[in-house]
Formats: structure tokens, sequence, C-alpha cells
């Protein structure tokens, strides 16, 4: 079988969006003809929050695991300075100082090979010295990644692709740490010289990302949801008692969070004797929120409930108990939570396609700006070609809505999703699409 070195620094048992992509290669590769070895770091979750991407390993030494899908390479994780002093003391504790300490290493990492991700080339270089491996792939962020790929692409004459989840000029961390774009832009085209192909999620983040890389080949390999996953609960049926929404997720600066709490909070004093809950699972700040609800929405204390990030299979439980979730508008971005929305058949409630304060918001915090000749409503157009949902104007429109879901809730006790085509957004049918890459790339490097 072609051996597919994977680095990929989210994995599980880390709770993340981000290892999702590389977990379903390792996953479903092997099915197709190709023996997948990832490369990450060792991680627990004993915090359930945050923390647990800077706390230390329980072991220093790299630990591998075989299983009937491929091997795990797992290397130890010593955390910086920065993260210890956010360990012991908090995050808002010696801020400065953290952020000062944290851009040494986001500058130093890609001069030398220091830092706490630097085990994981470690840890790739001696898989290498001691296996046959025929394509690399290495998915970002973090876009040190990139780097170490290269080097090994390099060294040992082993063609590699980049796997964009994200735009790395763009990054937010860029200005969290004070480091140029014009740092970011040279070592970006500096270490994808030797790549052989760039694979990301959509066409928008490849018209962003070629406009530094102009000459190198884009394959789209979009996200999806987990089938063996679905497969699991796809008996659990919606609950009857209350009407229940989810929301699972980031909310970012540009989501009207606000605006849609008060639509329920109006619509809960307008019907008080309609019983419902709004469950957000695995949001940022959660502290933050709680007390904003505590504050501004008294009306709805009894009404929200908040559960701390939970692994993917145990989430998407959750979720099918559900009678509808919601959906925040990216506009130019899919994410990745719609797809696991369409997996479990719950009515998906996009806010918002046109609404004022949300329009508002989006061009005060949207980071990303428009290009010409691609949609920027990717998440609208989904729902509307999987019959999958409701895309809310605006306000008014939800109050409406939530009107109409009540209704019907109280006649069927359930609430309906007639999609449609959803199959096609597999990770394992994605997965295939990788595999048909690595097979030409390593093929013709065999030659």
């Amino acid at each position: 079988m072609t051996t597919l070195l994977i680095l990929a620094y989210d994995f599980p048992p880390y709770v993340s969006v981000a290892g999702l992509r590389p977990y379903a290669w390792y996953k479903y590769l092997k099915d197709v003809g190709i023996y997948p070895v990832v490369v990450t770091r060792q991680w627990s979750n004993d915090y359930g929050d945050e923390r647990d991407y800077v706390a230390p390993s329980k072991s220093n030494k790299t630990v591998i695991e075989k299983s009937e899908f491929g091997t795990i390479v797992r290397t130890p994780y010593k955390p910086n300075l920065a993260n210890k002093i956010y360990l012991k003391y908090g995050k808002t504790r010696c801020s400065f100082l953290r952020k000062l300490i944290s851009a040494y290493y986001e500058y130093a990492q890609f001069l030398s090979f220091v830092g706490p991700k630097s085990e994981i080339y470690k840890g790739a270089k001696q898989f290498i010295n001691e296996n046959k491996v025929d394509a690399i792939i290495a998915t970002g962020e973090p876009f040190i990644l990139f780097k170490y790929a290269s080097v090994l692409s390099k060294k040992y004459h082993i063609p590699w692709v980049a796997d964009y989840r994200d735009p790395w000029v763009e990054n937010k961390n860029r200005s969290k740490y004070f480091l140029s774009k014009n740092w970011f832009h040279f070592f970006e085209r500096k270490y994808l010289k030797n790549v052989k192909t760039i694979t990301t999620v959509s066409d928008f983040l490849k018209k962003q990302i070629s406009t530094n890389l102009k000459d190198k080949p884009f394959v789209i390999i979009p996200n999806g949801y987990n089938p063996g996953a679905i497969e699991n609960i796809k008996q659990i049926e919606q609950k009857s008692d209350v009407l229940r929404f989810a929301f699972v997720g980031t909310i970012y600066k540009w989501h009207p969070i606000d605006s849609v709490l008060r639509c329920f909070c109006d619509y809960h004093t307008l019907n008080p004797k309609v019983n419902f809950e709004l469950n957000f699972f695995g949001i940022n700040n959660s502290e933050e929120f709680k007390n904003t609800i505590s504050t501004k929405y008294t009306h709805l204390l009894s009404n929200i409930n908040i559960t701390s990030r939970l692994p993917n299979e145990q989430l998407l439980e959750q979720l099918m108990v559900h009678n509808a979730v919601l959906l925040f508008n990216d506009y130019s971005i899919m994410g990745t939570k719609i797809y696991d929305y369409l997996a479990i058949k719950r009515k998906i409630i996009l806010c918002y396609s046109d609404d004022k304060e949300a329009n508002i918001l989006k061009e005060k915090h949207y980071p990303s700006s428009e290009i010409e000749g691609l949609s920027t409503h990717l998440q609208e157009d989904l729902i509307n070609e999987t019959n999958s949902g409701i895309v809310v104007k605006d306000k008014e429109h939800l109050m409406r809505v939530l009107s109409e879901i009540y209704v019907e809730f109280q006649r069927n006790g359930c609430v309906s999703c007639n999609s449609v085509n959803t199959e096609q957004y597999s990770r394992k049918i994605q997965t295939q699409k990788l595999a048909e890459l690595i097979n030409a790339i390593s093929d013709k490097n065999s030659r």
C-alpha cells in the first residue's frame, strides 16, 4: 500500500473541529488503498476547555499506536513559559508578557526547530528514517507544520501536499502576536516552493491563498460529516416533551447573537406557556456568555443550557434529541458545523440573510473581503440545495419562524426536516478524493 504521512496538530482525543478532518483521513484511507500514519502530539482532556491546548503531555516519550485503520505517532508536548503562566494564573494575568513570549516562538520556530510543536517534526523524521513513506500531507493551522513537511520532503525526496483549513497570511493570530503580514508572506512562499499540490475546503479559500501562491495547483476537498458516527445514532428520535433548539461551536463577533436572544426573549414574553430550551454546546467564552444571559436576558435563564465541548460522537448523540438547530451566517465561509447539522437531519435555522443589525456587525467584524464571481452566501446555497432548513431574513422573520415551528411541534411532537442529497457530504467520500491525489503524486515520484 501507498504510505501517507499525515502531520496533524489537532487530532482526537483532543476535542476540536479541526481534528475531525485528519481523523477522517486516518479512518477511511486504508479502505481505498492508502496506509495512513498520523504524526500528532499527545493530548489529554483534563480541563475540558482552552487549557487542554497547552497542557503538558503525560509522557515525555513518543507513543506509537497501531489499529485496524493505521498508525498514530503521538509526540510529547512541553508547554513554553507563556503556556505555563497561563495554566497557573489564567488568561487575565500577565497577558502582555505571555503575548511577547508567544510572539518570540511564532517568529523563532520558522528560523530554527524550537518551540513545543517541534516535537512533531522530530517524530516524523524518526518515522521516515525507520519506515518507507510515499507522500506527506500537512494540515494547517498551525502552519509551522508546512515548514516541517517542506523540510522533510526536501531531505528525503518525498512529495508533499499542503492542506489549508484556513488561510495562513490572513490568520487571526497574526495580529494577536504582533506579527506582520509580510513575515508570513515570505515564509509561505519559501516553504511551499517544493509543494506538489495544495488542498483546501472551498473555492473562496483557494482564491485567498492563491494571491500569494499564484503558480501552485489546487484541489478542493470540502469538509463533511462522519458517516460512522451517524450510523451508530441514526435510530435516536427527537424528544417531544420540550421544544429544543441547539447551537454548536464558536460565536464570532459578526454573529447576531444579541438579536437572536432578544427574539427568543420576546417570543417567550408573548408566549409564556411555550416550553422550550435553547442549548449551547462547546461555545467560546462560556463564562462571559453566562454573565450576559444573567444580566440582559433574565427571562431566558431557565430556558438556556450551556454544555462544554464534547467529542464529535457524543455531540451528535446529544443533537439527535433536538428538534431544530441554529446556524449563524458566515457568508463566504461554509464552516464545518453545517455538515453535522445535515447529517443528523434536523431543521436548520440560518440567521440571517439580510438583517439590519447583522449587516452592521458584518461590516464591522467580518474578517474576509468578498471575491468577485464567488458566492457570499455559501450556507444559504447549501441549505436551499439540500432542502434542509429555513433561511431567516431578519429578526421579524425569526419571530414568525419560531411560531410556525412551535405549531408544528405541538401538532406532531417533532419538527420535520425533509432534506435531500446529503450523503455526498460524507467525509468518507471526501477522503476518496484525497486518495486519488496521493496516488497520483506518489506514482509520479516513483517513476
